[in-house]
């Protein structure tokens, strides 16, 4: 038998997965206008109301990731790829040409516009990564979801420290990156990344369980690499060019799977390949097709069913059930308020006295990547161990949120510090539980759209707390500078905003419960599903 690698290989669906890891490392970028956000404040004489609208206008783009969710159903993922990666090119680029002062600062509408090509040229991205890798590894969703969204949480992070190590924070190079390495990186996961059948056996289950372990212990050393440069002080040329190169050479180090498997399958080329014929339509729950086929012989006689929660559901089913509004309004307090401090970052350090607000950008990354990984595999570990809700891991990071925006308000020494790391933490198992729980509960046949209706949040909560409530605050506590813009400086600039976001979040947290109680016995069937295949298998064995 002649060695072949192709997609729906063993090898070759982990190196699309590789790929896809690679996007996620890149594509976070909406997290890190605090990096440059200072530079176009000075730059086009803005107060911090008109730069947070600048910051409203990067989530805008989100809201236009309806289209990526559209598009998701009926156009291949290379396509989706390259439509966000051209699109992230010429928003960022822009950005880069007035910062770089290689053209005059354009009027404000203009940045606006591509602000707001940089925001959605994520939801391109992401909605490619997403929905094909839950998809190709559907038996996996929470370890999928924790890896990916926690890449993503690790780019700004990335993005931060090259930048430090390489251009010593200069956010014209920072803007030039974030055009160029975006555009790159997809062009290279068009040519792997595809949609192929997911694992039909427990052994094939049982191996992406192990190899996900693999990739979760990497991604921890890459975390673990970034906040040691970040919190070991300044360093020379030589030693920050080193720290690049080791950190790319990291990046690259999950490729030892697919090359793994692809010399297992030369060497052992008898071996049973992967069916690529077999259907990608698999049911979450056992007996699933089954209950169908019987609601299909009810529906030729009657009204047609509506479906019930872990079955699949059209766009306007969702919308029409109650746990999905629930599921929206939890979601807008937590990633609102979480982007609010994100945009924010640049001025509450300079507020508390920090000359340097770089480290607290990279804490907020790292932690919300620590948060992103341990959720997804955690909640993904309770359900098939005693069903326990996924939501309810939502509701716990609310909670210690509020608790967060509390020591913020008290602005004790280091509070800082710890506020960045807690915000973090929280606002990533916010990202990394609600993408599979969506999955679980609407299905995946329209799980494209649904997450973009879900990403919604984004440009609404930083327009409520970013734009709103942390712009209209700082500025009646600011005063004004020679150059037209403003200033804040004293723990009293946010103390507010933070109270305000603290009371936000405890909402939240009752919303969490109340769709943890409501989808309990969803989860209990996953569990009682997966028990009795594990159990079958046990006694054909």
């Amino acid at each position: 038998m002649v060695f072949k690698l192709s997609p729906a290989s063993p090898a070759g669906k982990w190196l699309g997965f590789v790929t896809a890891v690679w996007v996620q490392a890149i594509s976070g970028n909406n997290y890190t206008f605090s990096n440059y956000s200072d530079a176009l404040k000075s730059l086009m004489g803005l107060t911090q109301l008109q730069l947070n609208s600048l910051s409203v206008a990067k989530d805008v783009g989100k809201a236009f990731g309806l289209l990526a969710g559209l598009a998701s159903d009926r156009l291949p993922t290379p396509v989706i790829l390259l439509i966000g990666s051209i699109e992230g090119f010429i928003g960022y680029g822009v950005q880069w040409l007035v910062v770089s002062r290689r053209i005059q600062p354009l009027p404000y509408w203009a940045m606006s516009i591509f602000l707001c090509m940089g925001g959605n040229s994520t939801t391109w991205m992401n909605t490619a990564i997403l929905v094909t890798c839950i998809r190709n590894f559907r038996k996996n969703r929470g370890p999928v979801s924790g890896i990916l969204k926690g890449y993503v949480g690790l780019s700004t992070a990335i993005f931060t420290d090259i930048c430090s190590a390489l251009f010593a924070d200069d956010p014209a190079k920072f803007l030039l990156m974030l055009a160029i390495v975006p555009f790159v990186v997809c062009l290279t996961a068009i040519f792997f990344l595809r949609e192929i059948p997911p694992s039909s056996t427990a052994a094939e289950e049982s191996d992406e369980t192990k190899y996900f372990g693999v990739v979760n212990v990497l991604a921890v050393i890459i975390a673990l690499y970034l906040l040691a440069f970040d919190v070991s002080g300044p360093h020379g040329g030589l030693f920050s060019q080193v720290f690049a190169a080791i950190l790319l050479v990291l990046l690259a180090s999950p490729l030892s799977i697919p090359i793994y498997l692809a010399a297992k399958s030369f060497i052992r080329s008898g071996a049973d390949t992967i069916d690529a014929e077999k259907s990608v339509t698999e049911p979450l729950l056992a007996g699933e097709a089954e209950k169908k086929v019987v609601a299909t012989s009810l529906e030729e006689v009657g009204e047609k069913r509506r479906p019930v929660l872990g079955e699949e559901h059209t766009i306007m089913e969702a919308l029409k059930t109650v746990d999905f509004w629930i599921l929206f309004g939890s979601f807008l307090c937590g990633v609102g308020t979480g982007l609010a401090v994100m945009n924010n970052l640049g001025q509450m350090g300079l507020a508390l006295g920090y000359a340097d607000v770089s480290i607290f950008v990279s804490l907020t990354s790292i932690w919300g990547f620590f948060g992103r990984i341990l959720s997804g595999s955690a909640s993904e570990y309770f359900i098939k161990r005693a069903g326990t809700p996924r939501p309810i891991w939502n509701a716990a990071s609310q909670i210690l949120m509020a608790v967060g925006y509390i020591l913020l308000a008290m602005a004790m020494p280091g509070s800082l510090y710890i506020g960045s790391i807690v915000v973090g933490i929280c606002y990533g198992v916010r990202l990394a539980v609600t993408v599979p729980t969506a999955s679980e509960l609407f299905g995946l046949k329209y799980y494209g759209l649904i997450y973009n209706i879900l990403i919604l949040n984004l440009p609404l909560g930083s327009f409520l707390f970013s734009g709103l409530l942390a712009g209209f605050l700082y500025d009646a506590q600011a005063t004004r500078t020679a150059g037209g813009g403003n200033t804040c400086i004293g723990a009293h600039c946010y103390r507010l905003v933070f109270m305000v976001m603290a009371i936000a979040c405890v909402i939240g947290f009752g919303l969490d419960v109340l769709l943890s109680i409501r989808t309990k016995s969803i989860y209990g069937k996953i569990y009682a599903s997966r028990k009795a295949k594990k159990s079958s298998v046990s006694n054909l064995q």
